[in-house]
């Protein structure tokens, strides 16, 4: 009689990659999964959930991510202050010509990783980004991986 067996990948067996993404005319939503893939590990075979198994991804031009039809302008990013009626409200459009364009992208990925969890957390320290064609990481030789010709659906014209 066989006894099957799940592998479970320890902290210490992870081999970590560095990945480069161009993201200028890419989806943002599109974008995203595939970051949020990459940074939890679910690409590998030995993928562990409760491990970090993922890779170092950086992202460059992410001031030039686009969205599809009119999210640009009718899509509504809400925060509150924190304090009574302290509900601020912002477009990606506002985001994105604004001091920080990375936190478009930044807070999509963020918000596909597991909710309030260490290990989230930890992950997102492994993410990237740089709204300008520099990257400070050239010493860890990332693969560059070219997201734009994978499929058509993953950039717009704009």
């Amino acid at each position: 009689m066989l006894k099957s067996t799940t592998a479970s990948l320890k902290p210490a067996e992870v081999t970590k990659k560095w990945i480069h993404i161009d993201a200028e005319g890419v989806v943002v939503g599109r974008l995203a999964t595939f970051i949020a893939n990459r940074l939890r590990g679910k690409h590998r075979g030995d993928y562990t959930p409760h491990v970090d198994c993922g890779d170092y991804v950086v992202v460059t031009n992410v001031d030039k991510v686009v969205f599809t039809g009119k999210k640009n302008t009718d899509k509504i990013y809400y925060r509150h202050t924190g304090h009574p009626g302290g509900v601020k409200q912002t477009t990606p459009e506002k985001v994105l010509n604004g001091r920080f364009p990375e936190r478009v992208l930044e807070k999509a990925v963020e918000r596909m990783l597991p909710k309030e969890s260490p290990l989230a957390r930890l992950q997102m320290t492994h993410l990237r980004l740089f709204a300008g064609a520099a990257h400070t990481h050239e010493a860890q030789q990332p693969e560059t991986i070219d997201f734009k010709s994978a499929s058509a659906k993953n950039t717009r014209s704009v």
